[in-house]
């Protein structure tokens, strides 16, 4: 892993330069291991895993800082309030027991 896997190498188009940033993360493992009947195995594996995170934007000089949206994970958070508000409204309905003032 290194920094390059982190940051993009810079776009530029008409006078913008666009350098692309993601998190970057891994790991792996060994292991052996050994039965009662005396037969024994070993193995292992590595994962390498990466996510964008946003821009960063250089035009006129100036740098900015554009996070991406990760729009699964919005919509994920926007279900489980609906549902969480949902729930909540039909708990206090039947609690009331539908007595009105």
């Amino acid at each position: 892993m290194t920094v390059r896997r982190v940051y993009s190498d810079p776009v530029e188009s008409d006078g913008v330069t666009v350098i692309e940033v993601a998190t970057v993360s891994g790991g792996g493992g060994l292991g052996t291991g050994s039965d009662k009947d005396g037969g024994e195995g070993s193995g292992g594996g590595f994962g390498l895993g990466a996510k964008p995170v946003g821009v960063y934007v250089i035009k006129n000089g100036r740098l900015t800082w554009r996070p991406a949206v990760d729009v699964n994970r919005l919509a994920t958070l926007v279900g489980i309030v609906a549902v969480t508000a949902l729930l909540v409204g039909a708990r206090i309905a039947t609690a009331d027991g539908g007595r009105r003032p």
